[in-house]
């Protein structure tokens, strides 16, 4: 099982030179007093102490818990499904529980009103089960399978499912266009932490500023807040709402699929059909990255690649396999084409000297539906995006 593709716990190595990059770039404030109290740390000090727990031997501490993921940023609800889906995830409250053994065992659980989705890992064994299909799959994964790391953005991914992970990115991502700073201490899921802000220097983003909570004796990401500005709340959260940092009980590892349920084998990235797909996917992702253009830089960069609605059928035939089945044979992979067709219908007619389109906002991001044929998404605001659009 590769480990970087189901989690990719804390802070990894790599990301403290860049941090130390942006804070020798910028201001940085010491924790203020705060409650509860805990000893006086800078940003320096903070993204060492991370680096040091992730990097040990074994990974972070073993630990189990509940994380709640919470976004408000203004998209149209999908229909429900009675499932979670990585579009889902875009708005809405959800909740996953996760139990963390080592680099090798891991479950995470989604459950919905209505079923529960599993992931379980131990050692060279994995199962993936879903309690709407009934249907357990004993996964087998193929080293190196994985396609390109994709290109890194300040916003959460739909996918980023614990607040290691998108900690990580960000925390990777700062840069010279990123301020750093300590605010007061505080309190995620009953434990106190400490509070490590990353805002842009460019006034053009819609982002006011990123938190992310560190545990104050572990030093593990507990809870990640993006804030829009001119919201006093996240629009995007993610944190523990529960946690321990003790070792799980082994069978939380263990899965026996239950009786009469249907029982599947697959191996990833060896599958005939799923090497199909992945190709056309590589194929598909360098035909992007060769299209994509980038109009400014940091936070207020923004991109430009060719797009029309049909390109957003044609990817969709691409992802789902002849049958019509999403990942692991369940079905409920998504509509990108609902959501589309919801935001599209609140989309704003705008012109200018580079043509016409349509204009979508949300509290973090806003993108331009260009009628010759472009999409331009950026974290900036509408002003931003149509002064891009009239760039060739």
């Amino acid at each position: 099982m590769r480990r970087g593709t189901f989690v990719r716990w804390g802070v990894p190595i790599a990301a403290a030179a860049v941090i130390g990059a942006a804070i020798g770039a910028g201001p940085v404030i010491a924790a203020v007093s705060g409650d509860p109290v805990l000893p006086e740390r800078s940003a320096e000090q903070l993204l060492a102490d991370a680096v040091a727990a992730t990097s040990k031997e074994g990974g972070i501490p073993p630990m189990s818990g509940t994380v709640q993921q919470t976004a408000s940023l203004g998209l149209p609800a999908l229909p429900q499904t009675g499932s979670v889906s990585p579009l889902s995830l875009l708005s809405g409250s959800h909740e996953v529980k996760v139990w963390y053994g080592a680099t090798d065992k891991l479950r995470v659980a989604m459950p919905t009103q209505l079923n529960e989705t599993n992931l379980i890992v131990n050692g060279g064994q994995a199962w993936y089960w879903d309690s709407a299909t009934n249907t357990a799959t004993r996964l087998t994964i193929k080293q190196g399978s994985g396609g390109p790391a994709a290109h890194a953005t300040p916003l959460p991914r739909e996918t980023e499912l614990t607040p290691q992970q998108l900690a990580e990115r960000l925390l990777a991502g700062a840069d010279e266009h990123t301020a750093v700073r300590v605010i007061n201490t505080a309190e995620v899921a009953g434990r106190p932490v400490y509070q490590l802000v990353l805002a842009p220097k460019d006034e053009s983003s819609l982002v006011q500023e990123i938190r992310i909570a560190l545990d104050g004796e572990t030093y593990v990401p507990l809870q990640v807040q993006v804030y829009a500005k001119g919201s006093a709340e996240p629009a995007y959260q993610i944190g523990f709402t529960q946690v321990t940092f003790t070792p799980p009980a082994a069978e939380n590892f263990t899965f026996t699929p239950p009786a009469g349920a249907k029982v599947e084998e697959r191996t990833l990235g060896l599958n005939a059909d799923e090497t199909a797909t992945a190709e056309k996917r590589a194929e598909h992702a360098k035909e992007v990255a060769d299209d994509l253009k980038v109009v400014g830089e940091g936070w207020s960069a923004v991109a430009v690649v060719p797009f029309s609605l049909s390109d957003l059928a044609k990817a969709q035939q691409a992802e789902t396999p002849e049958g019509g089945e999403g990942r692991f044979g369940d079905g409920q992979g998504g509509d990108p084409s609902a959501l589309v067709d919801n935001v599209l219908k609140s989309a704003t007619p705008v012109s200018g000297t580079w043509g016409s389109g349509k204009l979508i906002r949300t509290k973090l991001v806003t993108a331009l539906l260009t009628d010759d044929g472009r999409l331009l998404v950026g974290a900036v605001t509408p002003e931003e995006i149509t002064k891009a659009a009239g760039v060739r």
